[in-house]
């Protein structure tokens, strides 16, 4: 029989320390049968903050957090499945735990379901219920799905084509913070002809994302008419140099 579950002030005091220690504090938190702890835990050994990497444990402290019935760990166990994290990539029971994670309305697993569903990845493609699925986390307030949304009325995926309506969720994205949303939103405003607020929103889309999207960006910015967008692409390559 596991202890009682940590109290608010522990969790902000096991959380707030230094990684190792907080990562030590989890660990027996979840040894003592704390399904939190075992998901927090599981994401430190799958980012190696604080303790080793190990994508395994991760998903056995993961699968131990959805057996209590926690929908963030469901999710988790299907991100792993689906990314092959600590265990063989299955995107048919990757879509499965999506799913269940979804009907329990956690929102990573509504996009993470509603991106299987719209790639027919590991369940049949259904467009039409994956804009359904992102149209209620982005009401939730996350901004991948809000980003989503623009993508689907862009390419008129499940919807007509109308770039009013993409503009209108990229921009939403992009101001919650994902940087793809920042580079869509950035698209439209290059397609106004409002280059300075393009080139502020590329500028975030290249803060906030990784090193391969920054590539991509380069890559679509150097393929522009637009000699400042070509200037921007250099200054881009210039600032990842000077910093590497």
């Amino acid at each position: 029989m596991g202890h009682s579950p940590l109290t608010v002030e522990e969790w902000q005091a096991a959380l707030a320390g230094e990684p190792a220690g907080a990562a030590a504090a989890l660990f027996d938190a979840a040894q003592a049968g704390d399904p939190h702890a075992a998901l927090h835990y599981g994401q430190c050994l799958l980012d190696g903050r604080g303790v080793a990497r190990d994508p395994q444990g991760a998903f056995r402290w993961f699968v131990q957090a959805a057996q209590a019935g926690l929908a963030p760990a469901i999710n988790m166990v299907g991100r792993c499945l689906d990314q092959g994290w600590g265990v063989d990539e299955t995107p048919r029971l990757a879509a499965a735990w999506f799913a269940a994670a979804a009907k329990k309305g956690d929102v990573w697993g509504l996009y993470n379901y509603a991106t299987a569903l719209s790639l027919g990845r590991g369940v049949g493609q259904d467009r039409a219920g994956a804009l359904d699925l992102f149209r209620r986390a982005a009401a939730m307030g996350h901004p991948k799905s809000q980003n989503m949304i623009g993508s689907f009325h862009e390419d008129g995926w499940a919807v007509p084509v109308n770039l009013d309506i993409a503009a209108y969720h990229y921009a939403r994205a992009a101001e919650g913070g994902d940087f793809r949303g920042c580079f869509n939103h950035a698209r439209m405003e290059i397609a106004a002809r409002r280059m300075d607020s393009a080139k502020r929103w590329l500028a975030e889309a290249a803060r906030l994302g990784h090193d391969r999207f920054r590539r991509q960006m380069v890559q679509w910015l150097n393929g522009r008419e637009e000699e400042s967008l070509r200037r921007f692409a250099d200054q881009m390559l210039s600032t990842d140099l000077a910093t590497a």
